[in-house]
């Protein structure tokens, strides 16, 4: 069979299975829609959360960017991984202690301020409706290609199948989804990685295969680090970027993923706190398969990419390419009218332009390989941009109809009209995702990093200093949210929608800082901000600062310590 036949079998397949689980787990309470009525086991809530947080730019663009990038793209594996330790050990356990529904909930009991809880739900939704563009970017390259239809109307079809499941089911449908999706997009992440890297290296373990060596004899990475630098770009293991970019990139990826609201909602799925321990125990595990197997995919990707094209007659290019093609996402030109295509560093002579979020999806065709596997890769890559997209969706409606309409606008509105203030604000948001993931403001990875540098410079300060720090207090975290989030999201306008693309350039960043590493500085603008004006205002009520000290201590500590 063809691509486009198996691929109508396996996504068909996957997305009745959505539906399905959606119906039989739809949510009949504002509890079930909001945190799934808080009954999800560790395992089952390990999983979701995997898939929750492995978006698209984890499947689809991130092995992408280090396939181009090479050293440089680690920032993101680093970044994304350390964030979610970060979170799992420093954060989960007391936010779901804590007990709330939402982000903003917690912001607004912990700094006993409406003006907080109105501050947390603007920065929820900035951070969201980055990120879902992300999400519905990724979901478009993948119908282009695989269901041979324009990115425009890729994005349409993913609107309208995650508003099915994310609107009728909630948090409920959407955490025992997220558990099918996840399923679905490791075994689609890992079976060409395991293929590829036995072709390559003739090792089936693909981390071992990134360092094995070729049929020639020569490693994998030194034959990259050889090719790329005749082609006229650095060597695949050596960095170019300034040190302090990668180490902001770095640390807002990480603190970033501490202050996602749509991973934190998840830890208060789960019965107990010792569940949200164990739950990102187990999606820790998960999440690291694919992110260990990343690297390898990348490196396989560039080596297959440039022996398959690089220098070869324009009429007999493989099959990728020309199929590729149609979708825009790559481009061939023939400048000198040699016949042949070059594909170098050089833009004024290079003939071959492929955009990075194709490289993963595009493995599969490179390599040779089966097409049930190239339609397998579709289906993952929709279930990763798809799981995100709807817990991003979750985090929207609950914001607008928990803690605008709920708890500031409406407090006397009844459940059976929340729950319907909550889908039709689902409804609203996938409309706003859908315009954003037509017209995205950079490639999927990049859309995403500018998500985790909102979060890192508006949630993760209020978040570790109401968790750790009695003296705390509202006007303290009010003004330094405001101030980091608009620093935040100025810096990012200024550098990718209001200069000349070609001034976006590091002698002209701050520090050398570019606008996806600029949430650190945005974070520290925060602290700082917090600090002073805490500092100049008086502490918050007993109670509060009870409250806090009730999160910080363990249950069943002080037994422990009297006997």
């Amino acid at each position: 069979m063809d691509i486009l036949t198996w691929t109508y079998i396996i996504v068909g397949l996957s997305f009745a299975l959505y539906i399905g689980i959606a119906l039989w787990a739809r949510a009949g309470s504002t509890k079930e829609f909001y945190v799934a009525g808080g009954g999800v086991s560790p395992l089952a809530n390990g999983m979701a959360t995997a898939a929750d947080w492995m978006s698209a730019a984890s499947f689809i663009s991130m092995a992408g960017l280090i396939s181009f990038t090479g050293y440089d793209g680690s920032v993101y594996l680093m970044g994304w991984t350390g964030g979610y330790v970060l979170l799992a050990l420093l954060l989960a356990p007391y936010l779901r202690k804590f007990g709330k529904f939402t982000v903003p909930d917690f912001v607004g009991e912990r700094y006993y301020s409406q003006t907080a809880r109105q501050v947390a739900v603007i920065c929820a939704l900035f951070i969201s409706f980055t990120y879902v563009a992300g999400q519905m970017r990724g979901v478009g390259i993948v119908f282009s290609r695989f269901l041979e239809v324009d990115i425009n109307t890729g994005v349409i079809f993913g609107m309208i199948i995650v508003l099915f499941y994310a609107v009728l089911g909630g948090m409920k449908g959407i955490t025992y989804t997220q558990v099918a999706q996840y399923c679905v997009l490791i075994f689609a992440y890992m079976v060409p990685a395991i293929f590829i890297s036995l072709q390559l290296t003739g090792n089936p373990i693909p981390q071992l295969g990134m360092g094995g060596t070729l049929a020639d004899g020569t490693p994998l990475l030194d034959k990259l680090d050889g090719i790329l630098p005749e082609l006229g770009f650095g060597a695949y293991t050596v960095g170019t970027k300034p040190m302090i970019d990668i180490f902001c990139i770095t640390a807002a990826l990480m603190v970033g993923t501490a202050g996602l609201p749509h991973v934190i909602v998840r830890f208060f799925t789960v019965p107990k706190v010792k569940d949200a321990r164990k739950s990102a125990g187990y999606a820790l595990v998960f999440i690291a398969i694919l992110y260990t197997t990343a690297p390898a995919l990348a490196a396989f990707g560039i080596y297959n990419m440039i022996n398959s094209a690089s220098n070869k007659e324009i009429a007999s290019l493989p099959a990728w390419v020309n199929n590729w093609s149609k979708t825009g996402l790559i481009k061939v030109e023939d400048k000198n009218g040699d016949g042949k295509v070059q594909y170098v560093k050089d833009q004024a002579a290079n003939e071959l332009t492929i955009d990075k979020d194709i490289m993963v999806l595009a493995n599969p065709e490179i390599a040779g390989l089966p097409n049930w596997v190239v339609a397998l890769v579709a289906a993952g890559g929709l279930a990763a941009a798809l799981s995100t997209a709807a817990g991003l969706l979750l985090v929207i409606s609950t914001a607008i109809s928990h803690d605008l309409l709920k708890k500031a606008i409406a407090p006397n509105i009844s459940e059976k009209n929340e729950l319907m203030a909550a889908r039709l604000a689902a409804v609203a948001a996938v409309t706003v995702a859908g315009y954003f993931g037509i017209n995205p403001p950079g490639f999927v990875a990049q859309v995403v990093a500018f998500a985790f540098g909102l979060a890192a410079a508006s949630f993760f300060p209020a978040i570790i200093m109401g968790i750790f720090s009695k003296r705390m207090n509202g006007p303290g975290a009010i003004s330094g949210m405001i101030v980091g989030l608009l620093f935040t999201i100025g810096y990012i306008v200024y550098f990718k929608f209001i200069v000349d693309p070609a001034y976006n350039v590091a002698e002209n960043w701050f520090l050398g800082i570019s606008p996806e590493g600029i949430g650190t500085i945005g974070m520290i603008i925060n602290f700082v901000v917090s600090y002073v004006v805490s500092s100049l205002t008086p502490p918050p009520p007993k109670s509060v600062q009870d409250m806090v000290e009730d999160i910080r201590i363990p249950a069943g500590a002080g037994e422990a310590s009297s006997h």
